[in-house]
Order: structure tokens, then sequence, then C-alpha cells
């Protein structure tokens, strides 16, 4: 079986590094904000270009958090894309504002400054794209756009653990960037964390506050908080592979440049990698009209796929019937099409082909 991500092998690789650190978290027993939180937050924020990163226990918390502390409330609206998981919502509900959704750019599946532009009105607050399978948005124009209509930039970068614009890293351009540190993920833990990375000292102060229960000083409790804090355990794996995020970066570039070589000629739309930025393939993402063809032929060879996002956040249940009448033409045809493959910084160019010469076998019958 080939698997969408292979976290076993890469686990071999930095085991006796971890069980160290491990090890020495159990002999010290400081579970809790202890100096593994401590020092990632440090090696994340120096790595990312940012002023702060402040780790939570989830990248949904990180949004969440992000948006609270940056001053998104009740009534505010904030554009963002439908074509994402359901996360990125959840934490605008959360703190009781309306998610406003952009269309997609069928190529990147990105919202863009043009998507988002005639969306804006006078209860627009924030602006919360997403770097969907590690494609960066166009974001210097999403942050012109918010500065010229007095917006706030909240980057969901869920996804995109080490994308560069203009060779800034993703999560350090808007007012705060949000990630998640799911075991999938390029940068993944060994459970669920996520981090909040920001240049404002008012955002991250707030931040640190409300993820440990609105408390600054031990047991004095200034604002209502949340228990969202990133387990030290959890910490000692981000800072093993943190030293090696750019390796794993690159090895699924090589990946997804052997796939759309292999994959060539084909009727089916490969990832599109703009000039904007750099992209780090979290998902290597197609578009294919012989979707269900093509995972039936997949899963009879005995390798793995997924849909990432069959139903676009307005048709769910939980939002249809307040977004009844949208449209979102680019939105509902990507969803209708798109198919995952495997790739994983481990992938070998082996398996590769053998996805390859699968998928070709379905087109040539």
């Amino acid at each position: 079986m080939i698997p969408m991500v292979d976290l076993k092998t890469q686990y071999a690789q930095i085991q006796d590094e971890i069980a160290q650190g491990f090890s020495e978290v159990l002999n010290q027993c400081a579970f809790i904000l202890g100096p593994n939180v401590q020092a990632f937050e440090k090696e994340a924020a120096a790595y990312l270009g940012v002023r702060h990163a402040i780790g939570c226990a989830s990248g949904t918390d990180a949004l969440h958090l992000a948006l609270l502390a940056s001053g998104v409330g009740p009534g505010d609206q904030v554009i963002t894309s439908a074509f994402t998981f359901i996360a990125t919502v959840e934490a605008i509900k959360y703190i009781g504002a309306e998610p406003v959704f952009a269309d997609i750019d069928p190529r990147t599946f990105n919202i863009t400054p043009d998507s988002v532009e005639p969306l804006i009105n006078s209860r627009t607050k924030a602006v919360l794209p997403v770097h969907l399978f590690g494609q960066p948005v166009d974001v210097i124009g999403l942050q012109a756009l918010c500065e010229r209509h007095g917006l706030l930039l909240i980057e969901d970068c869920a996804q995109s653990f080490g994308a560069r614009v203009d060779g800034r890293q993703t999560g350090s351009f808007g007012a705060a960037g949000a990630f998640s540190f799911f075991p999938s993920k390029n940068l993944g833990c060994y459970g669920d964390g996520g981090m909040v990375a920001t240049n404002d000292d008012a955002v991250a102060d707030l931040v640190k506050q409300l993820r440990n229960h609105g408390s600054k000083i031990r047991y004095y409790h200034d604002v209502i908080g949340y228990n969202s804090r990133l387990d030290e355990l959890q910490a000692v794996v981000l800072r093993v592979k943190l030293k090696r995020i750019d390796q794993y970066n690159a090895a699924r570039r090589r990946a997804a440049h052997l796939y759309e070589e292999l994959l060539a000629g084909l009727p089916l739309q490969t990832p599109y990698a703009d000039e904007l930025g750099e992209h780090v393939y979290h998902q290597y993402t197609l578009l294919c009209p012989e979707r269900d063809a093509v995972i039936a032929a997949l899963q009879a060879a005995q390798i793995a796929s997924a849909i990432y996002y069959p139903v676009p956040l307005h048709k769910q249940n939980v939002f249809k019937e307040e977004h009844a009448s949208l449209s979102l033409p680019h939105t509902e045809a990507v969803a209708a099409q798109c198919l995952s493959l495997p790739i994983c910084s481990s992938l070998e160019a082996g398996d590769i082909r053998r996805i390859a010469d699968v998928i070709r076998g379905v087109f040539a019958a």
C-alpha cells in the first residue's frame, strides 16, 4: 500500500532524537509551557521572521485566538474561502463574526484580490485567506487591498509552513498567521498542535493570555480565556522536525515535479505553481474529470488517494441555509473534480512512477 503520507519512514529517521527529547522531558517533569515549548516558539519565530510565535493546542485554536486577539468580534464580517477545511470558518463563527465567501482562482484554488474586493462593505473587518495545499495566496496583493480599506489580514497557514512569498514566510504578512501541526502537515507533531505568528506585541500578549485561561500571572485572571497550550512533548517533536523543514519541503517539491513530468499530456490539471510564491505541496491535488475511475484504479492497485474537499463550505449542511442563494462557480467546479495523490518527504520516485502508470492506464483504456 502506498499511503497518502508515510509518517513511519519519517519517524524512523528521527526516532533517536525524539526519544532523547522525550526522556529529558519525563525526567524533568516540566510538562506545561516548559523549556521545549519556549525554545520552539523562539526557533519558529526566527524561522518565520516574526517577532512572536505562540504555541497553542491546535490549528483551529490558532485561528480562533488570532482572530480574537486581533480585534474581530460579534457582527463583523470576515471574507474567506469556501474551499477549505471547516476549521477556517468555525473560528470565525466562534467569535460571533460572519463568514463571507469569495470565489477561488480555479488554478491556484485560492481567493484573490479581485474576488475579495467586491465583497467589502462597512461591516467587513478582516480578510482570512487560506494558503491552500501549500500554494501561497497573492498575499502581497491582499495586504495592499486590506491597507487601502483599513482591514485586518489574518493568514490561515495551516497547510503552508515553509512557503515563501517574495522571500518572506507565509504567516509574516498580516496581523497574525495561524498554523496547524496536525501529524500529516509539512511540519507536524504526533497529536494536535498549533501556533499563532505575529509581529504585533499586543496581539502576541493577548494570545498568550487567552491560551492560558486568561491569565498572565498564575491564579490571576483578567479575561475569560481558554485551555489551549501546546504540549511539551509535542514541542520536542516540532523542534526536531523544524530543523529539517526546508529539506522536507524540497523533497515534496521534487516529488511534485516528477508527478508533473509523468502526468504530462493527460486530460487533467496538475497543481499550478504561480510565480508569486513558493509552493510547498502539502497536498498534490489534480483536477480530474474522470475522478471516480482514477480513484477506483488506484484503490485496486493499493494506492491511497483523497478528495480535499468534496463539499464546499457554503454547501455544507451546517451553513447551507444562510448561504442558500450563494453561487461560487469556480469553487463548485473545483470541488467536483479535485483529487489528491500521495505526497510526503519520503515518497520515492519508484512509487510516483507506479502511481502515474496507474493513472495513465485509466486514460489509455
